[in-house]
């Protein structure tokens, strides 16, 4: 129970994991204890989990405090270090990253930081005295501003904000005084007045304009490289402020003017950009609706906060709203548009009973659903966490690009100096040519758009995965799931369905389907197996109604079948061993020979059947179903067999498709599967699949996955499964892939990718997506190095100039490299038509 006083409004909540708290009465201590303490609004001591929420006042006691009371009553607080995730917008490249990471690194009670400035993001390991304010203003010291996520309204910010910033109005006014100055001194010289001369050098009012530009424009970029220098960071703020700074004193303020403008221009374009990057995933985060109505027990209403909403409350959805948290359905239908979790198109019926997600849609109808989970424990907000948890760990071109950058940028920076000053020095060559070229030189050094070209495709390619049903757990994943050639696709569950059908019925002696499927319905119908209940079920959705039938004596033949009277007649349902045995028998009574007899097998004696009936339906129709990998089960009479049914685990209906275009991909599919020869040979010859390894224990699935991987080398082996039953060997390959994850904690904890829905069709958008995105990360990595390249190369000619390099060497690489991986969001899984799964 929580006992409480109005909160003020400078309220905040510490949460404490006390682990020996685990009764009422150590709730009751830790509670008096605790609220001794001036300003304690409430307590809520959570015995089952052993955690301890506090809202207190801040202005009237602390965390340090709160922790002492609860030693005072004998319980130890967990030490573990919690983690405290910020917004910080502006840190859009790893250069600002570098910055923010050296500031917290002096930090008391902080341990690991993680820094992704692909989304914007700050993720500190914060031990016991650690202080969120504190945390805040470390960030603010390296020049960017800092939001715990929960405290703003909007973590990702609106990309066309950045337009109406004070850097983006201040570029804009540097760029006015830019071009009025250029106009005077080069357009209009005699307008030009001069002002004075100083240390030999004449200064024109066009001079004070672009000394002008670079205050206004160039201020931002002078206190982040403040920042930089503060932090040992050389990166591009810095390098750029020593650029300005020396071309005004080196009397070339237009030069200086010019790298102000055009450099803060360039920042905007790329915080735009990333932005924009960044939208995809707020696209995933407003998949969940901020109100929900929740019926009370009186039958009123309310309209609360989703994230208000706890386990066993009753939500009211009606058309066109989205269920706002993941239950289950206990009144009414309605069809539901599910592509948010599943990526499928097409909307599912759910009735009473049947499991329903936060975020999909209702398309008709009326449902009330009972929440079973807590809005942050929802699937789609366990996807969102999992897509920002994929970029904590770096690809390896990543870290090899991080390696590079490391080492290119201190090289040329010593190169940009040496272009400036040796030839003054060595030759007697201009000064002002080579203080140019070093300045160019400079710009150069700085390899954002190369840092950044690996990330920002793996944000976009993971986002745009997410938003169609394939959940992609790391950048690195994306990458190896393209560089597998070898798919190890389990059979039971992935390329079928996992529930037994009936597909085949094969009327004897002169009877109808109808007939067969109304006997052996009801004859079933009592039956637990499996088989028995699939018989019952295809028999409904045929319209045969097994219930009309008056059915008795029941009885289960273990191992062989079902016998029951039919409207007065005795029925067989069993295996074909079942009819052989009972075709075999020349009497009802025992031989007097010893031969073999009912009283033999256990079975009360039954009349002679027709052998020639039998022996034709054991001969002829069931070797070949059994051929084809089918379950036989015989329907019969005391005078012999009138029918058979086969039974099988269905092959999906795209499942045939699916393998086509993997191998159209490239791609080596192999089947592996613990059933036996027959069945795994006639699923493999449906499905186009050419390798198929049969009757495998887990174990030697396992082993199986080992043996591919060694037999193609540095190749990867990717496999897909269930992702539970075939845990071990999904562990093995490079990337596990998951069936049906959407609801699964378990694939959707395990699996390295998670297809959210029952879709098989997704497995040739993954691979597409996962090469595209290779490709792209190449052409970006390529691209940004062979321009630096050219443009360095230029730079001692004077055929590149400060704005060649700024234009094209910074701004616009690093625009063409998020907008090159902006392409993966175009990128769109391919839903085969009717004909061609009937193909």
């Amino acid at each position: 129970m929580t006992e409480s006083v109005a909160p003020s409004d400078s309220s905040r909540t510490l949460e404490l994991q006390v682990p020996e708290m685990d009764c009422p009465s150590c709730a009751t201590k830790v509670r008096n204890s605790v609220g001794r303490l001036a300003g304690i609004d409430g307590i809520d001591p959570r015995v089952t989990s052993g955690r301890l929420v506090v809202e207190y006042d801040p202005t009237r006691t602390d965390e340090a405090s709160i922790r002492e009371r609860v030693r005072a009553a004998g319980y130890a607080v967990e030490d573990a270090a919690a983690e405290l995730t910020l917004s910080v917008p502006e840190m859009d490249c790893p250069s600002c990253a570098t910055k923010v990471e050296n500031a917290l690194a002096d930090l008391e009670d902080v341990g690991e930081v993680e820094t992704r400035p692909a989304t914007g993001r700050v993720t500190v390991a914060t031990g016991e005295g650690a202080d969120t304010g504190t945390v805040v203003e470390a960030i603010e010291s390296a020049g960017y501003e800092a939001t715990p996520i929960g405290d703003g309204d909007d973590v990702i910010a609106d990309p066309a904000a950045v337009w109406r910033s004070r850097r983006a109005v201040g570029t804009g006014i540097g760029a006015v005084l830019v071009a009025v100055g250029m106009g005077l001194e080069f357009a209009l010289p005699a307008l030009d007045p001069a002002l004075g001369t100083i240390a030999g050098r004449t200064y024109a009012g066009s001079h004070l304009l672009f000394i002008a530009a670079v205050v206004v424009a160039g201020t931002p970029i002078l206190r982040n490289g403040y920042y930089s220098a503060r932090n040992r960071s050389l990166d591009i703020e810095f390098l750029m402020s020593v650029g300005i700074v020396a071309s005004v004193a080196a009397h070339h303020p237009f030069e200086g003017a010019i790298l102000a403008v055009l450099f803060s221009v360039a920042a905007l374009l790329e915080r735009f950009s990333m932005d924009r990057a960044r939208d995809s995933l707020r696209e995933l985060m407003d998949l969940s609706p901020d109100t929900a109505t929740v019926r009370r027990e009186d039958g009123s209403e309310e309209t609360v906060p989703a994230d208000e909403l706890a386990i066993g409350d009753r939500v009211v959805v009606r058309p066109g709203e989205k269920i706002p948290a993941d239950g289950t359905v206990r009144e009414g239908s309605s069809a539901v548009d599910q592509s948010p979790i599943t990526g499928e198109s097409v909307p599912e019926d759910k009735e009473p009973g049947e499991e329903v997600y936060a975020g999909t849609i209702l398309e008709s109808g009326y449902l009330e659903v009972d929440v079973e989970s807590e809005a942050d424990e929802s699937t789609i907000a366990r996807i969102v966490r999992m897509v920002e948890d994929a970029e904590r760990e770096q690809t390896e071109r990543e870290q090899f690009i991080d390696r590079f950058a490391s080492v290119y940028t201190p090289i040329v920076v010593v190169l940009a100096a040496a272009a400036a000053i040796l030839p003054p020095l060595a030759f007697g060559a201009s000064w002002s040519y080579w203080f140019l070229v070093g300045l160019t030189l400079l710009v150069i050094s700085c390899p954002c758009a190369l840092v950044i070209s690996t990330p920002v495709s793996v944000v976009s390619g993971i986002t745009s995965a997410a938003k169609n049903g394939v959940l992609i757990k790391g950048g690195r994943h994306l990458e190896a799931v393209g560089e597998s050639d070898v798919l190890a696709v389990d059979k039971t569950g992935t390329l079928t369905t996992g529930e037994l059908s009936v597909t085949d019925v094969i009327p004897l002696e002169g009877a109808s389907e109808d007939e067969i499927l109304r006997r052996a319905g009801a004859t079933e119908r009592r039956s637990e197996h499996p088989i028995g209940q699939a018989i019952v079920g295809y028999a409904e959705e045929s319209g045969v109604e097994p219930d009309d039938h008056d059915v008795s004596a029941f009885e289960a033949l273990t191992g062989k079948g079902v016998r029951a009277d039919v409207d007065g007649t005795t029925h067989y349902v069993g295996k074909p061993d079942l009819f052989e045995r009972l075709a075999d028998l020349e009497h009802t009574h025992a031989t007097t020979d010893g031969g073999l007899s009912l009283e033999s097998m256990g079975y009360e004696p039954e009349p002679q059947c027709d052998r020639e009936a039998c022996l034709d339906v054991l001969n002829e129709v069931v070797p070949e179903l059994q051929a084809e990998g089918k379950t036989v089960v015989i329907v019969g009479t005391e005078d012999g067999p009138i029918g058979v049914v086969a039974v099988a685990d269905r092959v999906r209906p795209e499942a045939e498709w699916t393998v086509s275009r993997l191998q159209e991909q490239g791609v080596r599919v192999v089947m592996l599967t613990g059933d036996n020869e027959g069945t795994a040979r006639a699923i493999a010859a449906e499905v186009g699949i050419e390798e198929y390894h049969a009757e495998l224990l887990p174990d030697e699935k396992l082993e199986l996955i080992r043996n591919l991987e060694s037999e193609h080398g540095e190749n990867r082996v990717a496999m897909v499964g269930d992702g539970i039953n075939d845990a071990p060997a999904l562990a093995t390959a490079e990337v596990g892939i998951a069936m049906g994850a959407a609801g699964t904690d378990t694939a959707l904890e395990t699996a390295d990718v998670a297809l959210m829905g029952d879709d098989l069709t997704r497995l040739p958008y993954l691979y597409e997506l996962s090469g595209k995105a290779n490709g792209v990360i190449r052409q970006n990595v390529w691209s940004s190095l062979a321009v630096k390249a050219v443009l360095a190369a230029g730079a001692p000619f004077g055929i590149v100039t400060v704005i060649h390099a700024v234009v094209i060497g910074d701004m616009g690489m690093s625009l063409g490299v998020t907008g090159n991986a902006m392409r993966l969001a175009g990128v769109e899984p391919e839903t085969p038509d009717a004909d061609e799964l009937a193909g």
